[in-house]
């Protein structure tokens, strides 16, 4: 799924993202870390990769394997 970054905290390594249907959704600094992206910034877009269950375990650039 794909969003647009809402929040980043650089501190906690956590943030939000606004999907395209509206929807808000945070991730985790475990999932920030994944992503080998060193910051993010507000509105800059985003892909979401998740589980099973629906946490989400990644976040990259669109562009980005």
């Amino acid at each position: 799924m794909q969003g647009t970054v809402a929040t980043f905290d650089e501190a906690t390594r956590t943030g939000t993202v606004l999907l395209d249907d509206g929807a808000e959704i945070s991730f985790p600094a475990a999932a920030f870390d994944a992503s080998g992206l060193r910051h993010l910034r507000l509105g800059q877009r985003v892909r979401l990769d998740h589980d099973d269950v629906g946490t989400v375990t990644k976040v990259t650039l669109p562009t980005l394997p």
